[in-house]
């Protein structure tokens, strides 16, 4: 099994720097392989001036796709781009996974049409870990990859999600959940009405019934599923939350004297309970359903977000995450299936 991870030197805010520093410290504190692919030039100047030349692969690619250019035309006409010559890395044997904070939707279009899909999957769908008040967190797909989505999709979704979280060590028997406007049974549209029932009857799937958008966060599910609307509404008001509770946290612990020697007296607490917030805590968001390991990192990655993201596309790899979707979607009784 090819263990080597592809990653994309010049996507996302902060490339080439942030990407090349995580990579080289996932190097070292993991013992994982990775290949950096980008210009050659750059990449290789970058480390040489960290003291890193020659210890880690340099994979050429003079182009570069953009943040803001169309996923469709940027795959298709940049085929020397640092995304698709990824990619094509994994998809040919190269590598194990590709990791890049750059283009999302570019990234969502190559991997499906460079990578492929797995046999028997219609809609690869993205999937984000949120923090929960207990447990390791919960993991929501799709967050982006699919606006509309039909029963049958949130089915495969639930599948997939639950092999990403026995992968991750989210849980040993991952707890599903369908997200919607209320617990019972008969609640939602007619798509999460029959989502409901498909869900509930298959076995392959631990399946606990509907969850509310105020309990996401509970820890009483290990996955939830939504088509990628309401999902990436979900995300972003989520982070948008937890940045005005930081903000609101900031300014009352300046108010006085008073607050601000309580607020360092709550220091050591108040870093840990943060630190759940932190996206970069948990690495990357993988686009679930591809015949290779693909990892999304978040656009303003720093260096320890690549880094875990590293690691998680790495246990990916170990825990045959592929194979295990593949699996699932056709129903064989691996030792791993309810």
């Amino acid at each position: 099994m090819m263990r080597r991870i592809i990653v994309d030197a010049m996507g996302g805010d902060n490339a080439p720097e942030a990407i090349i520093e995580g990579t080289l410290a996932a190097m070292r504190e993991y013992g994982i392989e990775c290949a950096l692919v980008g210009l050659e030039d750059v990449v290789a100047g970058h480390l040489a001036r960290l003291g890193a030349g020659g210890k880690v692969e340099v994979i050429h690619a003079p182009e570069v796709i953009g943040p803001d250019e169309s996923p469709v035309k940027a795959i298709r006409g940049k085929r020397r781009a640092s995304m698709t010559v990824g990619l094509r890395a994994v998809k040919e044997g190269r590598g194990g996974a590709f990791l890049s904070a750059g283009n999302t939707g570019a990234l969502m279009v190559g991997g499906l049409f460079i990578v492929g899909r797995i046999k028997g999957i219609e809609r690869p769908a993205l999937g984000t870990v949120l923090p929960t008040l207990k447990g390791n967190g919960c993991l929501l797909l799709d967050v982006g990859a699919n606006a509309d989505a039909r029963p049958q999709h949130l089915v495969e979704f639930a599948l997939m999600g639950g092999r990403y979280a026995k992968a991750v060590g989210l849980a040993t028997e991952p707890r599903v959940g369908l997200l919607n406007i209320g617990v019972e049974a008969g609640k939602g549209n007619t798509v999460a009405k029959e989502a409901y029932e498909l869900l509930r009857d298959d076995e392959r799937i631990n399946f606990l019934g509907n969850v509310e958008a105020r309990e996401l966060l509970s820890g009483q599910v290990e996955v939830v599923v939504c088509d990628g609307f309401v999902g990436n509404i979900v995300l972003k008001h989520t982070e948008g939350v937890a940045s005005m509770f930081l903000s609101l946290l900031r300014e009352t612990v300046r108010e006085s004297l008073r607050t601000k020697m309580g607020g360092l007296l709550l220091r050591p607490a108040l870093k840990r309970a943060l630190a759940r917030l932190d996206y970069a805590e948990y690495g990357g968001a993988p686009l679930l359903g591809l015949r290779g390991v693909v990892v999304k990192c978040h656009g303003s990655s720093d260096a320890r977000a690549i880094k875990n993201g590293i690691r998680v596309a790495h246990r990916l790899i170990e825990g045959d995450l592929v194979g295990q979707i593949q699996a699932s979607i056709e129903g064989a009784d691996s030792g791993h299936d309810r």
